[in-house]
């Protein structure tokens, strides 16, 4: 924990955003593969003697090396990982959804709409009356958390 500390948090080689010689992954990764690894070496050989439990030192480190490359590897994959951009209520404008709580006419209910995968909930203003579970079609969105609806009919 101390060397990934040092190595890769502390010791940056004069950039804020450069990982250190040594990331704690890698120390992870080859803390416990060295462990499991020398453990069951130590096992199949009855390290009963200084040469035997040598040995299976040598396994765990066998094993250790190659997993804390691969989990080097894998945690700047993640760390590296093209995303989608993060929706914003102007994605909102041109959705449909279904009213979940009634809309008066001039005042407020709520609309489910689908934003970025996920169903979201948002208070719904229209100038017409619509009705539970009635489609909708959002012209705009004032804030982050209200749209302002249209009702629409459901083409099947």
């Amino acid at each position: 924990m101390a060397a990934g500390l040092l190595g890769g948090e502390l010791l940056h080689f004069g950039h804020p955003d450069v990982d250190g010689p040594v990331s704690l992954e890698m120390i992870a990764g080859f803390v416990g593969a060295f462990g499991f690894g020398a453990a069951i070496a130590n096992e199949l050989l009855g390290g009963d003697t200084p040469g035997l439990i040598a040995g299976a030192a040598g396994a765990g480190l066998v094993a250790a090396v190659p997993t804390a490359w691969l989990a080097v590897r894998l945690a700047r994959a993640a760390r590296d990982m093209r995303t989608d951009a993060t929706p914003t209520r102007d994605d909102l404008v041109g959705s449909l959804g279904i009213v979940v709580t009634p809309i008066p006419a001039g005042g407020y209910g709520e609309v489910r709409v689908q934003l970025g995968g996920q169903q979201v909930k948002f208070s719904a203003r229209a100038t017409a009356a619509i009705p539970l579970g009635a489609s909708v079609f959002v012209v705009e969105a004032p804030t982050d958390t209200s749209v302002f609806v249209e009702e629409t009919q459901v083409i099947q």
